[in-house]
Order: C-alpha cells, then sequence, then structure tokens
C-alpha cells in the first residue's frame, strides 16, 4: 500500500492536537500536534492526586472544606463541597477527579501537609520524576495556568493509572459521598462519557475545560487486548473531544491502518495487570454514616 493511501486512512480529529500512544511502549499511533505546548485545565488534577498520593495521604482521614479552598476554585464550575463540612479523604479524591470539583486540590494537598505552593512544587516535581519537560504548573486545580502536551498527558495519566487507589476511582462511574456528619450528601457522576458509554473498554481518565485550553480528555482504554492512552486538546465543542476518543479508538480498533508503529502485545505484567478485577464496580456506594 502506497504510504499516501495509509495516511489517508488516518481519523480525521476536531481537538487542536492530539495523541494515541501504545501504553506498554510509549510509542506514538496517532498524533497531530502532540508536542504542542497547551493549557491542559483540569486534566491538572491527574497532578495533584499523583502528588499527594506520593506524600502518603491518609485515605480513611477527614478533611475539612474552609474558606481558602473556596476562593482557590473561584472561576471555576459549580461545587457542593460546602465550606465546614469534613470528607473523607478518598471521597475527595472521587470528587476531584470523577467530577473536577475545584476545592478538592487544596483540601487534598492540606490532608496531605501541603500547602498550596507546596503543592504545586509537588506536582511539578512529579512532572519532573516522570521525565516530562514541557509540564509546568502555577496553580492546584489548571482554572489559571498550567501547561503540557497531548504526549506528555498521555503519559502522566499512563504514571497515574500504576496507582490501584487513582485507577479504580477513575474507572468509577457513580459514587455517592457523604460528610462526616452524614447529614450532607453528594452523588458524582464521571464526566468522562466514553466509560460511561462503554463503547470501549475504558480503563480510566480526566475531563477539562476552560476558555484558553478549551475542551480535553485524556482517557486510557484495553482495544483488542492491549492498552492505549489518548489525549485530546483544545476541542471548541464539549462533544469534540469524546467523538475524536471514539474515532481514534475505532481506528486502532480496526487496525490502525497508516499508523507508524505496530501496537505491541501486552508484557506478562501489564497483562496481569489489566486482567486483574478493579475494586470499583460502578454502583453507587452508600456511606455509613461515621
Amino acid at each position: 500500500m502506497a504510504a499516501g493511501t495509509a495516511l489517508a486512512k488516518r481519523p480525521s480529529v476536531k481537538s487542536k492536537a492530539a495523541v494515541a500512544i501504545d501504553a506498554e511502549t510509549g510509542a506514538e499511533v496517532f498524533g497531530k500536534s502532540a508536542d504542542e505546548v497547551r493549557p491542559i485545565a483540569s486534566t491538572t488534577k491527574i497532578f495533584v492526586a499523583m502528588a499527594v498520593r506520593h506524600k502518603g495521604l491518609d485515605l480513611e482521614g477527614w478533611t475539612e472544606i474552609v474558606k481558602s479552598d473556596a476562593k482557590a476554585a473561584r472561576g471555576g464550575a459549580r461545587t457542593r463541597l460546602d465550606v465546614g463540612l469534613q470528607f473523607n479523604n478518598k471521597d475527595l479524591l472521587r470528587a476531584m477527579l470523577m467530577a473536577s470539583d475545584n476545592r478538592a486540590p487544596t483540601a487534598l494537598g492540606r490532608a496531605a501537609g501541603l500547602a498550596p505552593d507546596e503543592l504545586i512544587a509537588e506536582m511539578n516535581a512529579v512532572a519532573k520524576r516522570l521525565g516530562l519537560k514541557k509540564t509546568k504548573f502555577t496553580d492546584t486545580s489548571g482554572l489559571r495556568g498550567n501547561v503540557s502536551t497531548p504526549r506528555e498527558m498521555a503519559l502522566a495519566l499512563r504514571a497515574a493509572l500504576e496507582d490501584d487507589v487513582l485507577r479504580e476511582i477513575m474507572h468509577d462511574t457513580q459514587e455517592e459521598v457523604v460528610s462526616k456528619n452524614g447529614k450532607h450528601k453528594v452523588e458524582y457522576t464521571n464526566t468522562n462519557t466514553p466509560l460511561i458509554t462503554k463503547r470501549f473498554d475504558v480503563i480510566g481518565g480526566k475531563t477539562g475545560f476552560t476558555d484558553p485550553a478549551g475542551y480535553c480528555l485524556v482517557s486510557a482504554a484495553k482495544i483488542k487486548g492491549r492498552s492505549v492512552v489518548l489525549a485530546f486538546y483544545g476541542a471548541r465543542e464539549k462533544q469534540d473531544r469524546f467523538d475524536d476518543f471514539n474515532a481514534v479508538a475505532g481506528w486502532i480498533e480496526d487496525g490502525a491502518q497508516g499508523a507508524p508503529v505496530t501496537l505491541s502485545a501486552p508484557s506478562e505484567a501489564r497483562r496481569e495487570k489489566a486482567a486483574a478485577p478493579l475494586k470499583a464496580t460502578g454502583r453507587v456506594k452508600k456511606k455509613k454514616r461515621p
């Protein structure tokens, strides 16, 4: 087949920048401006999660939402974590990763012993440890600043999904979070639409949006037994990133004609990881009153 014919079979995506990588090797399967530095909006929160986990966040502990958390979240989407209420730290991870609540990052940082500037420094340290040279953080939520590239965000998600707790949460579809006093209940539904629709076997991921960043999605999926991480940035419409995900995932499922590499078969270790049952089932879990 001629090179031009092969390239013509590659999917067209509306996102301004995108990449799909083989999770086993990191090799690019699909790319469009994959190394372009762009705002990353709430996909930032993947790094918050890795940072607080690295600092030994007590998953069973409780943290109160305070006024400084509300201040840090100004300009973002509506929150349901009210000031003065205490929430379980694992539930705060759920609120942050499943529904992108902007009060959760600084609260989780505080629970891990990090002031906001220290949390930002630790997020940058996570990027440095992962060898992500174009990823920079100046804000805890992604509302103001923070940049990376589709490729580096795909690599970051791949690293985050190695953490069983984060993998479980990002795979979960719906949860009910209850405050420590038992009086405040919040139902969170995962904003990662491909996970909900189940057309593909989605492992987990994160969405994001700000005016400068556009609509964003970074998500991993198992396609024909192989794990692929896909990232889409700068979409103009909310649905475009999900349509792009489906287009590229479908192309890979059909054989990825025109791809620069052949997807590798997963190693034994990754096969075992992929086969392990996830703790999250997608059911709403009712939490007992403490």
